[in-house]
């Protein structure tokens, strides 16, 4: 069965962005990017909500502008491609190889783990992380902590008054200062 993994930039203080709504903090440096990059070749399909989709938006033209470095038009190469579900009762049309989700978070997940396919399901955003976590659906919480405290915001843990008991799986360093956590869930 494929995996659902929930994979953010998140503060040492634990949110994924900053009261001030801003992520700027977590602009990754040469090696994180390299190690984002190795990581979504192992994806399938990326659930996201609204936000993270405009976000994301950014590549599906980023290799037109002809200012791309190396790095980056590989990674646009792999993320264009990589089928996307958003979820969002606002947007009427997406872009690029999306499309809007046709049901919940779990109805979206179970359809996803039905279907024929290869790699992880995996999850962009609190809100929706939050969703999928409440019904029990997260197999792996993967966050790259970022030396900084921005004090408040959107936080990376699903807030919700239910213990998780979870296993290491995986730590890695990066430039002395990043730090990538890989935890699974226990069941």
């Amino acid at each position: 069965m494929r995996s659902v993994t929930y994979s953010m930039n998140v503060s040492l203080d634990g949110y994924i962005v900053g009261p001030d709504g801003r992520f700027d903090w977590s602009a990754p440096d040469p090696e994180v990017f390299r190690f984002w990059i190795d990581d979504i070749r192992q994806v399938g399909v990326h659930l996201m909500g609204r936000r993270l989709y405009e976000t994301m938006l950014y590549w599906e033209t980023a290799d037109e502008n002809g200012s791309l470095d190396e790095a980056e038009r590989e990674w646009a190469g792999l993320w264009n491609p990589l089928p996307k579900v958003v979820f969002s009762t606002t947007l009427a049309t997406v872009q690029g190889n999306a499309r809007l989700a046709s049901g919940s978070v779990a109805q979206e997940i179970e359809r996803l783990r039905a279907e024929p396919g290869e790699g992880d399901i995996a999850i962009g955003g609190a809100t929706l992380a939050a969703e999928a976590a409440a019904s029990d659906l997260i197999d792996e919480y993967r966050a790259m902590v970022y030396p900084v405290l921005v004090g408040g915001g959107v936080s990376f843990f699903p807030q919700g008054e239910r213990r998780v008991d979870l296993d290491l799986a995986e730590t890695r360093t990066f430039n002395a200062k990043f730090v990538y956590l890989r935890y699974r869930v226990r069941r």
